[in-house]
């Protein structure tokens, strides 16, 4: 199944409690390229980056609260095209689970996904970014209705 990411894209922008600074420095940075695109992210993250840039960006709850939830769902939807999550692998999070989800479904859908500032500064000044963009999605319904059959068959 393939699906067009429009030249303007929807970002989701996430950070965790030690590297917030350094995402929105990293907004400051490339808030020419950002106004370009709709902005979203969780709680605390999208408030420090609206006030440092004075971009619009739609805050979701709190990551620990259910903001991770709330993208991976608009993830799932469609909604969001990339995400840029600096997340802090050396600092266990209470909501850990959560962050997997989000970047497990973040696989599954097939967006782009900046970990780190390297990455995020790749992705921002990739060919991509001012540009419609196709990808293939795999058909998991097809895949797991296939499954349920050969399930199915094994029982009979």
């Amino acid at each position: 199944m393939n699906v067009i990411m429009e030249k303007q894209k929807r970002i989701a922008l996430i950070a965790h409690d030690h590297l917030k600074d350094e995402l929105v420095l990293w907004c400051v940075k490339n808030k020419d390229e950002l106004k370009k695109h709709f902005l979203c992210g969780t709680g605390t993250t999208s408030r420090l980056i609206a006030e440092a840039t004075g971009l619009p960006v739609k805050a979701y709850k709190s990551g620990p609260l259910g903001g991770d939830l709330q993208v991976g769902s608009k993830i799932a939807d469609g909604e969001i095209d990339m995400m840029i999550f600096f997340w802090d692998p050396l600092e266990a999070q209470p909501h850990d689970p959560d962050i997997k989800a989000l970047l497990r479904i973040a696989v599954v859908y097939d967006i782009p996904v900046a970990t780190n500032s390297a990455t995020a500064d790749f992705l921002i000044t990739s060919q991509y970014m001012d540009s419609q963009y196709k990808h293939a999605l795999q058909d998991f319904q097809a895949l797991t209705e296939k499954r349920a059959e050969t399930m199915k068959k094994e029982f009979e």
